[in-house]
């Protein structure tokens, strides 16, 4: 097994919090992750039948014959569960520890919220990030093997190829989990939906050109947004809400969660492929940008993530606004250094205020300019785990 990060946290928040409430896409590692980290747990996963009509028929004897430490998977496929779970961690007596997983976010996240408050951590678990497969000594070749193998553990760990994970991976999705989280009559045109998603990853969302596009109404559009979100296909990236100037885009960015999914439904199977694709550049900063949000959730933290860009065209690819402290960030598939790079960043600085910037590029050389340091994308989480380099003290 991969060592995650996040597992830390877990082990640190089981002793803060009676429940432990682990989301993430499916195929994310969520199981192999809780039961590595929890080994003294019982396991229960409500995918199997017979185990979900135990568990739906007679909750308190389901909880009864785990014993009051246990590892539940799945567990938005028996959500009415959670009443007992609550009152089972209430009672006074013996502390109770629960492990809840779940691949819905939204389905899962609002049972939770209304009958769990204050008693459940809820984690997110997204794929591999660049840092942990490193540290397990499989990196990526380059830029280009990293954007398209994504990092969903399964192709690691068998040694799958992407193409064929991902293939597999669509059908299953639209099956399983589209189709639990709303009913969705044309799946065809879903998938067009999620197709023209990829082809448009970190772009400005716009719904009335998915809309007419598709030949669908604005609010479809919306819903089947919703739906990517809930089950961690994309992620949005929201404008930053300081005015620095009011002439601002409000709209939000969209990225998918995983490139390696958004390259094989672009039909971009190899690296040569990719080297030369229009959508490079767009795939690199998902890539980056989904890094950063790996960084963060790995961290049981919200990310602080945004981006700026007014309406004269000045823009900045992502904003990090930690505590009030911020630092812009350029992102950049070259692998040369250009002057170009720089003068967003010292464009935001002067409108801001902000801590120096950061560039993250394709190439491989560090480099410390006036506004900004320059980052290989293989390297740049470590920068913001820097206090000289964040603007702290």
């Amino acid at each position: 097994m991969i060592p995650r990060t996040l597992a830390h946290e877990l082990s640190r928040l089981s002793e803060i919090f009676p429940v432990l409430t682990l989301t993430g896409p499916r195929q994310s590692g969520k199981s192999t992750l809780v039961r590595a980290v929890f080994p003294e747990h019982r396991y229960a996963n409500l995918e199997h039948p017979q185990t979900r009509a135990f568990a739906d028929n007679d909750p308190v004897g389901f909880l009864s014959e785990l014993g009051g430490r246990a590892v539940i998977d799945e567990i938005q496929r028996t959500p009415d569960i959670l009443s007992q779970i609550q009152v089972n961690v209430d009672e006074p007596g013996e502390a109770r520890s629960y492990v809840l997983t779940g691949s819905q976010n939204l389905a899962l996240a609002n049972h939770v919220s209304q009958t769990l408050a204050g008693r459940t951590a809820v984690c997110t678990l997204l794929p591999f990030s660049h840092v942990e497969l490193a540290a397990a000594n499989r990196p990526a070749a380059d830029a280009l093997h990293w954007i398209i193998a994504g990092g969903y553990p399964r192709i690691f760990d068998t040694g799958m190829s992407p193409s064929d994970f991902h293939m597999s991976y669509v059908p299953t999705y639209l099956e399983r989990d589209v189709r639990n989280v709303l009913s969705i009559g044309d799946l065809g045109r879903f998938q067009e939906f999620v197709q023209l998603c990829a082809g448009r990853t970190a772009q400005l969302l716009n719904y009335s050109s998915f809309a007419s596009d598709l030949g669908v109404a604005v609010n479809t559009v919306k819903t089947w947004l919703s739906v990517l979100q809930a089950t961690w296909v994309v992620h949005l990236l929201r404008p930053h809400h300081n005015n620095f100037s009011k002439r601002i885009i409000k709209s939000p960015k969209l990225y998918f969660v995983d490139t390696g999914l958004a390259c094989a439904l672009l039909g971009i199977r190899n690296p040569d492929t990719l080297k030369t694709h229009p959508l490079r550049g767009a795939l690199f900063e998902t890539a980056v940008v989904a890094e950063l949000v790996k960084f963060y959730h790995n961290r049981y933290r919200r990310p602080p993530l945004f981006f700026w860009r007014d309406r004269s065209g000045h823009e900045v690819d992502c904003v990090i606004d930690d505590e009030g402290v911020l630092r812009p960030l350029e992102i950049k598939a070259g692998q040369s250094i250009s002057d170009d790079f720089l003068s967003p960043l010292a464009h935001f600085r002067r409108l801001s205020g902000s801590s120096r910037g950061l560039v993250v590029y394709g190439g491989d050389v560090v480099q410390n300019r006036a506004d900004a340091d320059v980052v290989p994308w293989r390297a740049f989480t470590s920068w913001l785990e820097s206090p000289d380099r964040t603007g702290r003290t």
